[in-house]
């Protein structure tokens, strides 16, 4: 069996990503499960993991990559680090059409390279097997925690990015002290969503029905994990099925409002189509009995479905304030004002833990494919180009986008 020759980029944006796609036990596990694997390692100075730890499980450091057959990183490769003829695996941000990376992508068209993007690698059955979103809902749901505590002068956290890792996270989460009438509303089942749920869990927080959320009252802090069908109802007024949801979200409106009148906190995990309505209007927020004070939007849909976000915020400065009477950003501490969290990159701020998963997923989900059998076509679906320099069959949609005509 030939060797095949991994190299791991060292990341390249900015804000420098402190994360990796695989840990230095990873790259030793790699190499022992696949004898015929061979790992290099590109030095850098911002990784969560030292180069030292890479070298201490004795896997290869060098600056050069050339002589790698698969390149491997986490975010966008800067154009001038595409090495041709290449396979690169990498967070392109492109087959959404991103107009920021139309130059990325045509670079790797140019260069020959086949992109292999975690975005887009499913399984037989269309379901996404890789991402960060588990860390994103974890360190989402953590932050609307510590949004609560300051909004309302409960109790202060520390931020997630000054903790040394997740155990010191769940550690902090102790100082969570909530009244008794506190209700948190939750939307989204996937990935975030669970992540989101991990935190919930850790707290003395208990779960009840939609139904009881709106029509009850409790002696202690509560949550509901809301489905599509409880936020959203066909315009027509017959049944909600959910695939026709998936399906045509244009014919639904959202019934999300009610909660407003009842909930303290929302946390968005949810995933949003462009066709679905708004789940939380402008004017929503503008009725009297709203109740909601604090957003901690994972999903990050900006200027969109929660009308609150209205842009991303920074890890070193997470909040800020909607004044719901002048549409606009606001002081989150004012009375009346709604705190949102709306960091975008939150997996970021725990990068050891995050890391770690990330490259458990791509061990148990992806290596397998990209090492010895691709059977189901994971590999070959979830390239965006070849090594001929042209777009793949399943991207072919992506021509007009890289001519810069839509």
């Amino acid at each position: 069996m030939s060797t095949i020759k991994l190299g791991v980029i060292r990341e390249g944006k900015v804000p420098p990503d402190k994360r990796v796609p695989l840990t230095p036990a990873q790259c030793k596990e790699l190499e022992a499960a696949y004898p015929n694997v061979k790992i290099t390692v590109q030095p850098s100075p911002i990784r969560a993991y030292s180069d030292q730890e890479y070298l201490d499980q004795g896997i290869q450091m060098n600056e050069n990559l050339t002589d790698c057959d698969i390149i491997i990183g986490v975010k966008e490769v800067n154009i001038e680090d595409l090495i041709p003829n290449k396979k690169f695996m990498f967070f392109s941000h492109t087959y959404k059409k991103q107009p920021y990376n139309r130059d990325l992508l045509n670079a790797i068209l140019e260069r020959k390279i086949q992109l292999i993007d975690y975005e887009v690698l499913k399984n037989k059955n269309g379901r996404r097997i890789i991402g960060f979103g588990r860390y994103a809902g974890i360190v989402g749901c953590y932050n609307g925690f510590l949004t609560y505590g300051l909004k309302h002068q409960l109790y202060s956290l520390k931020a997630a990015n000054k903790c040394a890792n997740r155990k010191e996270v769940e550690e902090e989460l102790k100082k969570v002290v909530l009244p008794k009438d506190t209700k948190i509303v939750l939307t989204g089942f996937g990935r975030v969503g669970h992540g989101a749920r991990e935190i919930l869990d850790l707290l003395p927080i208990k779960e009840v029905s939609p139904k009881e959320f709106l029509e009850d009252d409790f002696d202690q802090a509560v949550f509901t994990q809301l489905e599509v069908g409880d936020y959203y109802a066909r315009k027509d007024g017959s049944q909600f099925v959910k695939q026709e949801f998936y399906n045509n979200a244009e014919l639904f409106d959202s019934t999300f409002s009610r909660y407003l009148s009842v909930a303290n906190m929302y946390i968005p995990c949810h995933y949003w189509s462009s066709k679905a309505a708004f789940i939380i209007t402008r004017g929503d927020l503008k009725a009297e009995n709203v109740k909601l004070s604090v957003v901690a939007d994972i999903s990050c849909d900006i200027d969109g479905p929660v009308a609150s976000t209205l842009r991303p915020s920074k890890i070193a400065d997470p909040i800020y304030g909607y004044n719901p009477s002048t549409e606009s950003e606001d002081d989150f501490m004012k009375e009346g004002n709604i705190a949102v969290m709306a960091v975008d990159n939150l997996p970021c701020e725990l990068p050891l833990d995050a890391s770690e998963d990330f490259g458990g997923e791509l061990m148990k989900e992806v290596f397998p494919a990209l090492f010895l059998e691709d059977t189901d076509g994971i590999i070959a679906r979830g390239s965006e180009t070849t090594l001929e320099g042209e777009l793949s069959e399943y991207f072919s949609f992506l021509d007009k986008y890289i001519r810069g005509e839509e």
